[in-house]
């Protein structure tokens, strides 16, 4: 594959990259609720689901999804469930931040048990997998890029998946970093933790009801 053709894709993938989407939002609300650790586990699990739409594309399920209302409308739906389950959670428990950020010592989660940081991960991956702004464009756009005429075209559909996840992790990274940071004044009162904490679930919820109602296959 060309260097012309990995950059231009590259170009292609930042600019949808940095317009928050629902993996964005996402981390954002994690960082706030649950603090640095939870935020970049979250982003680790959303690059895992993206890829394994990558994947799925080049091995042909993707193109499936793409054209299938029934499968791409099921698919989203069941994301956007999840964000509002999880969304319903944040806000039941957001009374109990402070206990948790105290324990943590500094809110970054380093305190955090095995069980809890697998249960982080496999949540970022549910909705990397099921962000149907990222469905779409791996079905509908990463093909493009291919040159069909060098062959290998499974490997190339993986690289160009990989430079897309590289320019999403970084990205995503910074935005749970700094949404982290900001944690760190409200948890200087335990009102304001509570009301960041609902604000994220909020947040969540409000996510999954924007996922259920856009992205329709066309």
């Amino acid at each position: 594959m060309s260097a012309d053709r990995l950059l231009a894709f590259a170009a292609m993938s930042f600019l949808l990259i940095v317009i928050p989407g629902p993996s964005v939002l996402f981390v954002v609300g994690r960082a706030l609720a649950q603090g640095r650790r939870a935020a970049l586990t979250t982003v680790a699990g959303n690059t895992l689901g993206a890829y394994v739409l990558v994947i799925a594309v080049a091995l042909g399920v993707g193109s499936l999804v793409e054209r299938s209302i029934v499968v791409f409308t099921a698919l989203k739906l069941l994301g956007a469930a999840y964000l509002v389950y999880l969304g319903i959670k944040a806000i039941r428990q957001r009374r109990s931040l402070r206990a948790v950020f105290t324990q943590d010592g500094d809110g970054d989660g380093a305190g955090a048990s095995g069980d809890s940081t697998l249960r982080t991960l496999w949540e970022g991956f549910a909705v990397g997998v099921a962000n149907p702004k990222t469905i779409v464009f791996f079905a509908a756009v990463l093909p493009q890029f291919v040159d069909r005429e060098a062959g290998h075209t499974v490997p190339q559909m993986l690289l160009l998946g990989l430079v897309f996840n590289v320019i999403a992790i970084v990205s995503d990274s910074v935005w749970g970093l700094a949404a982290s940071s900001a944690r760190s004044w409200f948890a200087r009162s335990p009102r304001r933790l509570a009301a960041v904490g609902g604000t994220g679930g909020l947040a969540m919820v409000g996510l999954g009801v924007t996922v259920a109602v856009t992205g329709r296959a066309q």
